[in-house]
Parts: structure tokens; C-alpha cells; sequence
């Protein structure tokens, strides 16, 4: 890791330095060059003007003498040359062999009237020259420098610039090569550090003194690694928090994957399978209840709270359970015992249910005997007569009780078997509106069935006649004793989401919120005075609800004081 981190910043360095090298060569090489042509170019067109002028006023001397004494202090070759091209004098050549030149360039400049300049290879010697000619009256005159020397020169300060690159270059590269060792030692360093964290060393630190770029990295890495170590302590406190408190609870837990394997379970669960719990195994391996699998795979594929009763988990008991989805992925269910409930409960259903019908007996035995004895007292007879009374009022209202609660104990029991059926909701409707109206007409209230919408046009539900009959008898039975203040009683139903919902409402004093929750339950009463009085079980809304949980149905009410009271049940559409 190291050697490669090495070899890849050295080849970097690498690039870097060749890079700037050559560009360092090649622009002050040229550089150089171009400023060294520049300043021939600028002296040569001074001693052109200077031999120009004395072209122009030296009247002593031949043209030939002035080319030959020009030539040699200027140390450049002279031409004069007319209008036409031909040449007049040269510096080192005879002019009648030399060919006419009237298409040069810098000639052809300077017969404009401006200073012409020209760099090309003579053919005769093969070396560069340097051309710059200045009109003159009568033609123009020009100097020819030859360009070998400057090359020459060129050559060598380009063979210097290379040795002083190549110096440089080992230089640069040994000083790379250190810089690219220590980089990589450093970077090392980190990612050592980094791997130990990554396997679990969370107490690994960098140390890095340097504030550099390195520097931040591995002190951000330090950084990272204390937080992530507070983190982890952190979290498996609250790990072993909640497996204490998992472990402390009755109700068996166990966390299953999406994958359906096993991820933990508390010891209640492991105590309650005989083979032990197998984690990271197949559920199906550890629990073998069909309607608990099936729970779990709602739960985890729905996202949603699904709850079942199990009862192959162990021979003999039966468990409550309820499944909850993961955040990522599965679900967790809770196994709740419901054996000693579900015991107690029965027996509890029988103590009433023997109980109260033990009871029947000498109750109507009481209450015949009572009768007979108020049919044979005289009527003047007023204190026996009152007790008689008071025996048969007694005697009726537990018969009733009793009545109630074989009824209710029953129902919840499963005993009473209901005859379920495809019904029309108007029909059930008409039948509780038929069976109450002379009773409501003699307590002075209007009963009626409200006209939207039409019970005609609601789609049939699944119901037993004769118990949904007796729901609505005790709903506007209670209407009848508690809400008679409002002169009237609407009965009414809706269709809603694969059901329909059924409503007795009345307009009298109302419920207050806080009675709402209980008032299923058996014996609840809001007015207990009021309901001795009028001679209620207590029982009527327990068993109307116990009927509704028998045909997969729900039952509520809805009430604010002054403003009467709702109560609403729901029958499945068939």
C-alpha cells in the first residue's frame, strides 16, 4: 500500500517537474532568441539609415568604394540598388553578374518609401541571412547580416539551459522523491488507523501533529473515531437496557428479519419453547404455529400492527399475539399468555352462568308466592299489601338480572348460536320502529325512522333477526328512560366502507364525555340512582355489544350534554 501511494505521488512529481523543465527551456530558449534577433534586427536598420545617408551625401566617393567601406565597418554585406531592381555597387560581389532585384521583398518595401526587412536562406552559401533595405533617391540600399552566428549562439545557450534543467531535474527529483516518502508515510499511518476502527478498534487515534491538509484528514478522522466510540457506548447501553427490560417482562418477544430468521428473543421465550430459541435461523424452525407465521408476514409485508390467538405454540395454552413492523425490515411479535386469563374467565362465566341459573328457581317461587299472597290480601290490608310489594318488585327486578346474565354470559361463551343471514337493513329497521311505537306513543315521544338516506336502497347485511332485534329493543329501551326529555327518537342507517351503520339517537340531557369509554361495560351506569329507579340490570349495552363482536360488527355511542345521545352500530354487507 505504501510503495503504491509512493510510486503514484513520485510519478506525479514527476510529471510536474518534466512539465515545467520543458516549458522552461522552451520559453526562455525562445524567448532568448527572439530578443537576441531583435536586437540585431534594430542595430543592423541603424547602420542601414547610417549608410543610406551617407548614400545620399557623400559625393566624394564611388558607389562601389562606399558598399567596400560600409561592408567591412558594419561587417554586413552592402547592395545599392536603382528603381529597377538592377545593382549598382556590392560589398562582395561583382554587380553586373548579380541578378536583378526588383521582386525582393524588403526591396519592394523600401521603394514604397518604408524600411523593408527579410530573413531567408541564401542559395549560394546555404546560411540564413538577415535583409534590410532604406529607400534612397534613386533606388535604395540595403544590408545583409548573416543569422549563423546567432544560431550558433542559440545552440548554446540552449545546451546550458538543458544541463541546468537536468541539474534542477535530479534535484527536484530527489526532493519529490523525499516529499512522496513522507506523504506516504503518513497516509499509511491513516489508513492503518482507519482499517483498525473499521474492525472494531474504535479506541484508535491518528495523532497527526501537522495542520495540513494530511493534517485535517487525520485529525477529522480522530474526531470521527471518538464520537463514533461515545456513539457505540452509548448504544449498547441502551441495548443492555432493553434486553434487561425485555428479559424482565412475562410476555415472550421475538424479533424476526424480513427474511423471515430469527434476530433475538428474551428469555421468556426462550423458556417457553422446548428446544430453545435458534438465532439467525428460520422461524419456522423455532415456532410452528401457523396463525403466528402468518401474523408476522402480515405485519411485515402490510407495515401494519397485526394481532391472532395461537394455540399449537404449547399443547394446552393458548397465546395472544401482536406483531409490529421494524423499521428496517420484519417484524417483532409479543407472546401473551393467555391461558390463566382465558381460565379464569371461563370459570368466572360459569360461577354467573350456574349462579344465576340456580337462582331462576326460587326467584319465580318468590315472586309467585308474592303475587298470590297481594292476590289474597284484602285491600285494606295497606302495611302487608306494601311489603308484598316491595318482595314481588324485588323478586321481578333479580329475575330480570338473572335473565341478563345467563343472556350475557352466553353470548360470551359462544353458547348462543346465532342464525346468521342475508337481511335488508329497512327491515330491520321497521321491525324495531313496529315493536316500540304504542310504547313510545304512551311515554309521549315521537319514534320514527329518518328519511335519508332510504333504507330501501342500503345494501343487505349479514345479521341474526332476533338478536339485532334485541340490540335495538335495548337501545330504545335506554332512549325511552334517559332521553324522554327530548320529545322524539330517530332511528336511521347509512352505507360505509363494507358495512352498514345503524343509529338510534335521541334529544335528550345527554352523556358527559367521560362516561363514554365505560359504558359497555356491565353494571356502568351514569345515574345509578335513575337506573334502580326505573329497574335496569346494568346489562343491557354489555350484551348489545357482545352480540355485535358475535357478527364481526362494532358498537359506539356519541353524546353531549343538552344535545342528546348517539349510539351507532355496524353490520357487515353481505
Amino acid at each position: 500500500m505504501r510503495n503504491r501511494i509512493f510510486f503514484k505521488l513520485l510519478a506525479a512529481f514527476l510529471v510536474v517537474i518534466v512539465a515545467a523543465a520543458v516549458t522552461f527551456d522552451v520559453m526562455l530558449g525562445s524567448a532568448w532568441e527572439a530578443s537576441l534577433r531583435n536586437e540585431i534586427e534594430r542595430n543592423l536598420i541603424q547602420k542601414t539609415q547610417l549608410l543610406a545617408h551617407r548614400v545620399e551625401t557623400d559625393r566624394g566617393h564611388s558607389l562601389a568604394d562606399i558598399a567596400a567601406q560600409e561592408g567591412q565597418s558594419a561587417g554586413a554585406r552592402v547592395t545599392i540598388i536603382d528603381p529597377t531592381g538592377k545593382v549598382l555597387a556590392d560589398s562582395e560581389s561583382d554587380p553586373a553578374s548579380m541578378e536583378n532585384n526588383s521582386a525582393r521583398p524588403e526591396f519592394v518595401a523600401a521603394l514604397d518609401g518604408k524600411i523593408g526587412s527579410n530573413e531567408r536562406r541564401s542559395a549560394s552559401l546555404g546560411i540564413p541571412f538577415l535583409y534590410i533595405a532604406v529607400p534612397v533617391s534613386g533606388g535604395a540600399v540595403r544590408l545583409a547580416y548573416p543569422l549563423s552566428d546567432v544560431e550558433a549562439v542559440s545552440a548554446q545557450v540552449r545546451r546550458r539551459l538543458e544541463l541546468a534543467s537536468g541539474i534542477t531535474f535530479l534535484f527536484a527529483l530527489i526532493v519529490a522523491a523525499a516529499a512522496s516518502q513522507w506523504s506516504a508515510r503518513r497516509l499509511e499511518r491513516i489508513v492503518d488507523v482507519a482499517a483498525r476502527i473499521a474492525e472494531g478498534d474504535l479506541q484508535a487515534r491518528i495523532q497527526e501533529p501537522s495542520q495540513d491538509e494530511i493534517g485535517r484528514v487525520a485529525g477529522a478522522i480522530d474526531k470521527t473515531a471518538r464520537r463514533v466510540e461515545e456513539s457505540f457506548a452509548a448504544v449498547q447501553s441502551s441495548q443492555r437496557q432493553l434486553e434487561t427490560l425485555l428479559n424482565s417482562m412475562q410476555d415472550a418477544v421475538i424479533a424476526v428479519s424480513a427474511d423471515g430468521l430469527v434476530q433475538w428473543a428474551n428469555q421468556p421465550m426462550n423458556r417457553l419453547i422446548p428446544q430453545g430459541t435458534r438465532l439467525q435461523q428460520p422461524v419456522v424452525e423455532t415456532i410452528r404455529d401457523p396463525d403466528f407465521l402468518a401474523t408476522v408476514k402480515e405485519a411485515t409485508s402490510a407495515r401494519e400492527v397485526k394481532t391472532a390467538r395461537a394455540t399449537s405454540i404449547v399443547p394446552g395454552r393458548a397465546f395472544d399475539v401482536t406483531a409490529a413492523p421494524l423499521p428496517d425490515g420484519g417484524a417483532v411479535a409479543v407472546l401473551r399468555d393467555l391461558t390463566e386469563t382465558e381460565r379464569v374467565e371461563k370459570t368466572r362465566r360459569d360461577f354467573i352462568a350456574n349462579v344465576s341459573h340456580e337462582l331462576r328457581t326460587p326467584l319465580t317461587s318468590i315472586q309467585g308466592y308474592a303475587e298470590t299472597l297481594l292476590d289474597s290480601t284484602p285491600e285494606n290490608g295497606a302495611p302487608t299489601r306494601e311489603f308484598l310489594e316491595i318482595i314481588r318488585k324485588n323478586s321481578s327486578r333479580m329475575s330480570r338480572l338473572t335473565e341478563d346474565l345467563l343472556t350475557l354470559a352466553r353470548v360470551e361463551s359462544g353458547e348462543t348460536r346465532f342464525d346468521v343471514g342475508p337481511v335488508p337493513p329497512a327491515e330491520l329497521l321497521h321491525d324495531a320502529e313496529e315493536s316500540f311505537r304504542e310504547i313510545a306513543r304512551n311515554h309521549g315521544i315521537d319514534l320514527r325512522i329518518a328519511d335519508l338516506p332510504v333504507p330501501e336502497s342500503l345494501p343487505t347485511v349479514l345479521a341474526d333477526r332476533e338478536a339485532i332485534h334485541q340490540v335495538f329493543s335495548n337501545l330504545i329501551d335506554n332512549a325511552l328512560k334517559y332521553g324522554a326529555s327530548g320529545g322524539r327518537i330517530v332511528l336511521g342507517a347509512r352505507p360505509v366502507q363494507h358495512a352498514v351503520e345503524f343509529c338510534v339517537q335521541d334529544f335528550g340531557a345527554g352523556i358527559a364525555y367521560e362516561h363514554l369509554p365505560r359504558l359497555f361495560e356491565r353494571f356502568y351506569r351514569v345515574d345509578k340512582a335513575r337506573s334502580r329507579e326505573s329497574g335496569g340490570t346494568g346489562l343491557g349495552l354489555a350484551i348489545a355489544k357482545h352480540i355485535m363482536l358475535a357478527h364481526d360488527g362494532s358498537i359506539r355511542a356519541e353524546s353531549e350534554l343538552a344535545h342528546g345521545a348517539t349510539f351507532l352500530f355496524t353490520l357487515p354487507t353481505a
